[in-house]
Formats: structure tokens, C-alpha cells, sequence
């Protein structure tokens, strides 16, 4: 306790003892060998002693200085001086390319057998001098996304990427001068430090060009070039188009989806055929589909069903059929015509295009580039490699080989009661019969082509009501 020292005549008047704090001594407190007195420190007030103590003042001030003078020396270094010139920011590219050539839009890191779209783009970017090479390496460093993952030989008018990368000057003319002139960089827009284009994406518009005479029917119009679409059957197409509007179950239209899962339910906004074209002699017709997503192949399919019911070969029921949880066989239309040609983002320009940071993710000024994009790479591509090649003709002749009706069949046959077997008590069902559906599978109790889904090596996927099981040797 400290004491003040009175003056003549008066008593010594004790002050106000303060009690020390509970988590630790307090460090102002004299020990009771020091001898000598102090003023008492005012309330509120935070001892010098303490402050130097805890700041890592003990061994001298030389500490401090040498920290502060080492963090002047590294904002001054030649790399923070470049980072200052180069700074890194979110972007989202738009893209052209042509699919042909390429396996898919999505990079195959370590593979160097399958060419793809991210592999080149990539490699510009480095190039470029755009993103560090490390980054090139391991594409996460530059929080790389695409907005769709296009297949095999699929080409875009309008795929959006988001990554961070250094804005130099001319990085447009600068990127596209590493790239193959069947891909190019159309546009650049600055985004928000989390933005992701696959999932703030709202909804993806595509577009199928083909051959008018993969609409001619079977049995009474022409199949070659010669074929004209007419009036009528466009007005149906367009009917049987339509009837995919809405929420569906599209476990039929991919591949590795069950009929419960919840992902295979896709919202389709609109689908519709435009007037035909004539390019070189043949016609054709561009179908346009807008969803908010889509699952692998499931376009391609939605268009080869469609062929199928209008060349005669399948009955429009199986469009409603293969939304139910049967399987149905659905035909897969060539990969050849098939554009990604626009994303949107509604929600984000919503939130973010009007608030004076950012600019919304409208692509207007963009579209001449996109058209001209398409008329010189795109379109020009599809129609010499279906004379050269010819593949919706090559894929229209195996439509005769599914079988359309052996899914209303097998529905049919699930619901019916199995009769005894010939063990005791009529509990023990016949022996399996085996089928020609697949390679090795046998199936009971249906007496038909298995409606189930296998593999080679083992069952996949068994429809409710089917004993499947990979048959014996030599079956």
C-alpha cells in the first residue's frame, strides 16, 4: 500500500488500497523489499512497465526497430513492385471455339492423349504472361471455372470461365495471339472476388443444327439433301418440342442416374425449331433449348427421341413414357451440331450489375463478335464435316436397331402376379432364362429382352421386379 508522507502537524492518512486483479499480480506492485515510494497511479491509467512487457519490450528497443526496418525491406523488394504493376482480380472470359478435334471443354490434367479445349486456352494464358506458370500446373491457384462442360466435338458461342488473373495491357489481343484461330477470347468483364460462373449461373441456352431430312419420314420422303422440311412437319416438331417444357425426370437422357435421384429432375424454360436454311445444297434447322441445367448427353437425347417419333420409327408416347422411372430406350443424336451458344445470369446482375462497382454480365456488345464467331468457325464446320463425313445419316440408320416398344411391354409384364414354380408348394421360382439384351445377362420373371441397365461384369441399376444377375460362362 502506498503511503504519503505528511507535513507538519498532520497524520498520516493512508490511500485508498486497490485491490490486484484476479488473473495475475499486478505488475505496478511494489515488492516489499524495494524501499522506496511511489506516487499512486490515477484510475483508468495502464502502467508503462506493463505495456513494454507485454509488447516484447524486455532486451531493448533495437527488436522493434529491426522488425519494422525488415518489413520496410520487404514492401520495397522488386517482386512487391510488380505485384503492385500486375494486380491479380477475378474476371470471366467469353469464348468461341470449335469442338472438332477436341475430347470435351474440361481439362484432363496428366493426360496428354486427349486434347481439350482447357488445354489450349491454358497454355495462353501462361504464354500471355496472364497467369504464373505454377498456376497453369495446378488450375485451383487461379480459382478456374468453367460454366459448362461441353462433350466431345461440342463447339460454343458463348461459354463463360471465371479465374483470377493480372490485368496487363491488351490482355484480349494479347491471350488471342497464343490461341488457334478456331478459339477465341470474345470478351473480358471484371466480377466480384467469390463470384463462380458454373454456380452463379441461372440458366444455359443451346442450340442443334442438323439436317432437315433427319425429319423426313421413313416410309415416305426422301432420305438425302433433297429433302425440304414443310410447313406441317415443322409445326410438329415444334409440338413434340414443346412437350419438354417444364420439370421432368431425365434419368432416361444420361447416363448414370437413377429414376429417385432428385438431380436427374431438370427445369427446361423453352424448345423450339427455327425456319430452315440452306447451306451448300442441304438444309438446315437449328433447334434452340433453354434450361437452367443439363445433365451429359441429355440434349443429344431430347433431339434423337424427337427424330425418332417423326421419322416413325418410335410413338409419342414414349416422351411421356421416359420421364417415368422404367427405362426407356432413348436414342443419342450425333455431337456434331450441338453449340453452346449463351449463359445467363440474372440473379448476379440483379445484385450486382446496378450498384456502381460493378458491370452487369451482359454480353451485348459481345454478340457481333459471337455471329461472326459462329458464320466463319462454327457453322462452317458442321456443314463439311456432315458431307465429308456424314454422320446423322450413319446415325439415322441405326435407329431400326432400339427397340421402342419393349418398355411399355416390360411395364406391362412387371405388374402381372408370378405364377408357383415347379418346386414343392409352388414357392421356388423356374430356372433363369437367359437373354439377348447386353452380352451376359440373364433375367427372371420377365420373358423378354431384360429392361435393365448392366454392365459387362456386373449388375447395375435392376428395374424393380427383376431377379438380373450376370449369366454363366459360356452364355
Amino acid at each position: 500500500m502506498t503511503v504519503r508522507l505528511p507535513g507538519p502537524g498532520l497524520q498520516p492518512t493512508p490511500s485508498r488500497a486497490w485491490p490486484p486483479r484476479s488473473c495475475r499480480p499486478c505488475p505496478c506492485s511494489l515488492s516489499p523489499m524495494a524501499g522506496n515510494v511511489e506516487a499512486a497511479a490515477p484510475v483508468g491509467a495502464r502502467p508503462e512497465r506493463d505495456t513494454k512487457a507485454r509488447s516484447g519490450w524486455r532486451g531493448g528497443a533495437r527488436i522493434w526497430e529491426e522488425t519494422e526496418q525488415r518489413a520496410k525491406k520487404l514492401k520495397s523488394g522488386p517482386d512487391a513492385d510488380q505485384y503492385r504493376k500486375l494486380p491479380k482480380r477475378k474476371v470471366v472470359l467469353l469464348m468461341g471455339y470449335s469442338g472438332k478435334g477436341y475430347h470435351g471443354m474440361q481439362r484432363n490434367v496428366g493426360s496428354s492423349q486427349f486434347k481439350t479445349i482447357e488445354d489450349d486456352l491454358v497454355a495462353a494464358l501462361v504464354q500471355s504472361g496472364c497467369i504464373p506458370e505454377n498456376h497453369g500446373e495446378d488450375m485451383r491457384k487461379m480459382s478456374f471455372q468453367r460454366c459448362a462442360r461441353t462433350d466431345k466435338g461440342v463447339s460454343a458461342a458463348g461459354q463463360v470461365v471465371s479465374l483470377k488473373v493480372w490485368l496487363i495491357d491488351d490482355i484480349l489481343e494479347k491471350i488471342n495471339s497464343h490461341l488457334p484461330p478456331h478459339i477465341r477470347i470474345l470478351g473480358l468483364k471484371r466480377v466480384t472476388g467469390g463470384f463462380n460462373s458454373k454456380n452463379k449461373c441461372d440458366a444455359r441456352t443451346y442450340l442443334y443444327m442438323l439436317p432437315t431430312f433427319a425429319f423426313a419420314h421413313k416410309d415416305r420422303d426422301a432420305q438425302d439433301e433433297s429433302y425440304r422440311l414443310s410447313a406441317d412437319t415443322l409445326r410438329r416438331v415444334n409440338a413434340l418440342l414443346a412437350r419438354y417444357k417444364g420439370t421432368h425426370n431425365f434419368h432416361n437422357f444420361t447416363s448414370q442416374k437413377g429414376p429417385r435421384e432428385a438431380s436427374a429432375r431438370r427445369y427446361v424454360l423453352d424448345m423450339f425449331c427455327e425456319e430452315p436454311f440452306v447451306r451448300e445444297g442441304m438444309e438446315f434447322a437449328v433447334i434452340k433449348v433453354k434450361g437452367q441445367s443439363f445433365m451429359t448427353h441429355q440434349i443429344r437425347k431430347m433431339v434423337g427421341l424427337v427424330v425418332a417419333v417423326v421419322k416413325g420409327y418410335a410413338p409419342e408416347s414414349l416422351l411421356e413414357r421416359s420421364w417415368g422411372e422404367a427405362k426407356v430406350d432413348v436414342p443419342k443424336a450425333p455431337g456434331l451440331g450441338l453449340v453452346l451458344e449463351r449463359v445467363h445470369f440474372d440473379k448476379y446482375n440483379q445484385r450486382f450489375g446496378s450498384d456502381g462497382l460493378h458491370e452487369p454480365l451482359d454480353w451485348t456488345r459481345e454478340e457481333a463478335g459471337a455471329a461472326a464467331f459462329k458464320e466463319q468457325h462454327i457453322y462452317p464446320t458442321i456443314v463439311s464435316t456432315e458431307r465429308q463425313e456424314g454422320s446423322m445419316a450413319r446415325w439415322l440408320s441405326t435407329l431400326p436397331v432400339h427397340d421402342f416398344d419393349a418398355t411399355a411391354h416390360a411395364a406391362a409384364g412387371l405388374g402381372a402376379k408370378v405364377g408357383p414354380g415347379p418346386g414343392a408348394g409352388g414357392g421356388a421360382p423356374g430356372p433363369p432364362r437367359v437373354f439377348p439384351f447386353g452380352s451376359s445377362t440373364s433375367c427372371w420373371p420377365a420373358l423378354r429382352p431384360c429392361p435393365c441397365v448392366h454392365r459387362a461384369d456386373k449388375q447395375v441399376r435392376p428395374t424393380q421386379g427383376h431377379g438380373c444377375r450376370p449369366a454363366g460362362p459360356g452364355r
